[in-house]
């Protein structure tokens, strides 16, 4: 089993410039109810009295690939399958109905699907009340003895209270029980035995510290929403027998037929409160009569029965309890007749219909309607929810759609206004509500980080405290007890019979005289007991006096100290207020400044910005001027470059012009030398002269019996060395004598890492085609280095130049098959190959050139 994936707590954010107001979250309790059957498939686990834990049934598990999933969901307590009403009522309610005795509204509703036990929780069931008659127990246990009497309090149509006199109250009484049927249910009627078992509450609950100056009504309304219109369920709809009432199936309703009341409209009051206008509020004196006000509107409420629950509640029901105080008079006896004095509280319970599908309901026509009437006014309340949060925590300003429902624009003002709101979730664990008890795992996780502001105790008048009992110790009216002298007189004996019937009777005189010298001693006793009494009561008054005179001297010395104390603290106060208006004067000079500076700050930024700016455009310009001069600084230099080659060119073409002119004049010399007649010469061709280049190869020696000459290599100075003589396969043989030779190399058509790692130095055979159409061979040489990454790199030290020229191009002669002397002289042909044969060597540090140096040998002559 995989470990318990619990619930990231999201970081709440501090909102800024938020109220100095106080502020309380949601409280949001859940509650478990017990499976049905025992062999059901159970989902939810309560892990402690704070956290539950949802698993994945088995079936979902299959559905979705084995993945098995748990998670947890914390609330402000969990109650678990074993709680009772009465555990459930102190921690929730009890709190709500303390605030309602003293002058707060409150909010408490059940959520959860279809069959998870709202309404129990709400009603309660026979010998289990639920927290709405316990909530009526409570207040009327705490004002019982305080109540107003009936129609004292006189709602009006302005969600406000009118107060009458006793003499206007009375007759209204009068009024009313005159009539057939009172709407108002008395309390001398006996208990309905259908719901009797539900308010007798065994356990007494009162609320602390009530006013005992105050009088107190209480009034009951019950509404409920359905297809998100509103209806009064308390209303009682006259049959007029002169327009008959038509059902859905178009014929008449009998008169005993029940007519459905008319929808009523939301409205605001002067304090910005949601009211329902024309609602019927009764005046109740008693839990019985209350909850029979409920039952009656019970019996009108929308219920169905669906796949999921036999008796389904198909609306929203809100039951409100407004508690009316007003206080008594100076004197204590009778209700102080200012209407602005009364304060108005009230308690809304609400039972919300359960969530549903429509797929698992088996709803169609009405009952499917009305399903989606119930989702969406819950998923309205769901946002609304949702938006308050977003709105508290990340400081947005979101307008909250309470309009969008009638369920949530009723209770608008618990969540802008003032009031405590508590919310109980009620969980059925059986497997089938997996997916709705997620939903509403997830709105409860919601709910709870949503604020409201706390309420605050409101004063209700500054008259002195204590009237109503200190006007029954003061006796009441006189009329009402006997006097001092009646008791007195009936202490006496009596007096015996005073008629004289005979004159010789005597006996009645002396027993006449003998009850009045009793009477006579008697009274003498009172006297004397009346001035013993009378004279230590005098000495009592005097101690009492002498104590009081004390007792005044002591406060009034207490008094001086006090005020010598009060008069300090004043001067102090002064003092103090000197000082803060001089620190207020210093904050607004410290304001002015700091304005001036910050003014002065924009400016400059704005200043900082545009310089900015016009540095940027600067940057590039100069950028775009520097790629334009980069082009032209190209462009001039290419043009210079094929300037120069042109130039050089035509020196070239020009110096070989001169060249040819030499050697015509040359050839016409040794025409005039060798031969005494005078022939014209003949311009030699060049493409002769090439012809005639492998000629001069073969061509005999002009020096008869010379040794065969020996072929010389040209040695490389580093010959000592290890070297890889590159040898490209394109280069082409030449037969010329001196050979580049390099001993101990090794040979590579193509460059390779394994040749360079076994040698010190590199040497590249270039060929190219010169100017002159003569092969040029260049001996590219340089040393072999190792690289970090353990290759091999080339550093270039020297070039080699090896050219091969023909001697026909430089020689003048009359004739190209001119014979050689047959005394075996030397003849201008050595002489011209003597000029032109010239070795080139190329040298390092050489003044021709970079690795340039030339050197000339005379070719050796016949010793």
């Amino acid at each position: 089993m995989k470990p318990a994936r619990t619930k990231t707590p999201r970081k709440l954010l501090v909102k800024k410039g938020s109220q100095t107001s106080l502020k309380d979250p949601v409280g949001v309790y859940c509650r478990v109810r017990p499976l049905s059957l025992p062999d059901q498939e159970c989902c939810v686990e309560v892990i402690n009295n704070t956290t539950v834990q949802l698993h994945t049934p088995e079936g979902y598990r299959l559905n979705r690939n084995g993945d098995y999933k748990e998670t947890q969901y914390s609330f402000k307590q969990v109650f678990g399958i074993h709680t009772t009403q009465k555990e459930l009522f102190d921690v929730v309610a009890n709190p709500l109905v303390e605030d309602l005795i003293h002058g707060k509204n409150g909010l408490l509703f059940t959520y959860g699907v279809t069959g998870s036990g709202k309404t129990h929780t709400m009603t309660g069931s026979p010998g289990e009340g639920g927290l709405l008659p316990r909530c009526l127990d409570m207040i009327f246990n705490s004002i019982g003895s305080f109540q107003a009497k009936r129609y004292v309090f006189k709602s009006n149509d302005r969600n406000s209270m009118d107060i009458q006199c006793e003499v206007d109250a009375l007759l209204e009484r009068q009024k009313r029980e005159a009539m057939p049927n009172p709407k108002t249910p008395s309390s001398k009627r006996q208990v309905d035995p259908e719901f009797a078992d539900m308010i007798n509450v065994q356990e007494f609950c009162k609320a602390e510290e009530v006013d005992e100056d105050s009088v107190y009504g209480v009034f009951v309304s019950y509404i409920e929403i359905y297809n998100n219109y509103i209806y009064d369920l308390l209303e009682e709809v006259p049959f007029d027998p002169i327009k008959p009432k038509w059902n859905s199936c178009s014929t008449p309703m009998r008169n005993t037929d029940f007519v459905p009341p008319q929808s009523k409209l939301l409205r605001e009051d002067k304090n910005h409160n949601m009211y329902v206008a024309g609602c019927t509020e009764v005046e109740v004196k008693s839990t019985e009569e209350a909850f029979e006000v409920f039952w009656r509107g019970q019996k009108k409420r929308r219920i169905a029965n669906t796949h999921l629950n036999r008796e389904s509640s198909r609306s929203h029901s809100v039951f409100n309890i407004k508690l009316v105080q007003a206080p008594l008079d100076a004197d204590g006896d009778n209700v102080l007749q200012e209407k602005e004095q009364i304060n108005i509280s009230q308690l809304s319970l609400v039972d919300l219909a359960g969530s549903e599908r429509t797929n698992r309901t088996k709803a169609e026509g009405n009952r499917l309607r009305e399903a989606g009437n119930i989702n969406q006014s819950l998923m309205t309340l769901r946002t609304c929810m949702e938006v308050l949060r977003e709105n508290q925590m990340y400081g947005t300003n979101k307008m909250v759609p309470y309009r969008d429902s009638k369920l949530t624009h009723l209770f608008k003002n618990y969540f802008d206004g003032e009031g405590k709101v508590r919310m109980i979730v009620c969980v059925n664990p059986k497997a089938e509500d997996y997916e709705e008890s997620l939903q509403v795992m997830r709105f409860a996780e919601v709910t709870q980080e949503v604020e409201v502001a706390r309420p605050v105790d409101k004063a209700i008048c500054g008259l002195t405290p204590g009237r109503r009992y200190r006007n029954q110790a003061r006796g009441g009216p006189v009329g009402d007890e006997p006097l001092v002298t009646e008791v007195v007189l009936q202490s006496f004996p009596p007096l015996p019979s005073c008629e004289l019937l005979d004159i010789n009777d005597e006996q009645t005189l002396p027993r006449l005289i003998e009850a009045l010298e009793k009477r006579h001693h008697l009274r003498q006793m009172m006297i004397d007991e009346f001035h013993k009494q009378s004279m230590t009561f005098k000495a009592l008054l005097q101690e009492f006096d002498s104590a009081v005179v004390n007792k005044e001297n002591y406060i009034q010395g207490k008094l001086n100290e006090k005020e010598k104390v009060i008069s300090g603290q004043k001067l102090e106060i002064e003092r103090l207020e000197k000082k803060n208006k001089t620190l207020e004067y210093k904050i607004e000079i410290l304001e002015k400044t700091t304005t001036i500076y910050e003014e002065d700050k924009r400016t400059l930024q704005q200043e900082l910005e545009t310089q900015n700016q016009k540095l940027q455009r600067q940057f590039s310009d100069k950028r775009r001027l520097e790629a334009r001069l980069q082009g032209m600084v190209t462009e001039t230099t290419m043009k210079w470059e094929k300037e120069c080659e042109r130039r050089v060119a035509a020196k070239q073409l020009e110096m070989q012009n001169k060249l040819w002119v030499k050697d015509e004049k040359l050839k016409q010399l040794k025409a005039i030398v060798t031969e005494p007649k005078a022939e014209k010469p003949e311009r030699p061709s060049r493409e002769r002269d090439r012809e005639k280049v492998t000629q001069r190869a073969v061509s005999p020696s002009p020096v008869p019996n010379a040794p065969p000459i020996r072929l010389r290599h040209r040695r490389s100075r580093s010959a000592g060395d290890r070297w890889v003589d590159h040898k490209p396969a394109s280069n082409a043989q030449t037969e010329t004598v001196m050979q580049p030779h390099v001993p101990h190399a090794i040979t590579v058509s193509v460059a390779n890492a394994k040749a360079l790692a076994k040698c010190e130095k590199y040497m590249l055979t270039h060929q190219e085609l010169a100017s002159d159409g003569e092969i040029e061979t260049k001996l590219i040489k340089g040393d072999v280095y190792k690289t970090r990454g353990g290759g091999q790199s080339v550093q270039f030290t020297d070039i080699e130049t090896l050219k091969q020229e023909s001697p026909t191009g430089r020689k003048r002669r009359s004739s190209t098959a001119a014979p050689a002397p047959p005394d075996g002289t030397e003849s201008e042909w050595t002489d011209v190959e003597t000029r032109c044969s010239v070795a080139v060597e190329m040298r390092a540090g050489s003044q021709l050139g970079p690795g340039y140096q030339h050197h000339a040998q005379p070719k050796r002559k016949k010793p």
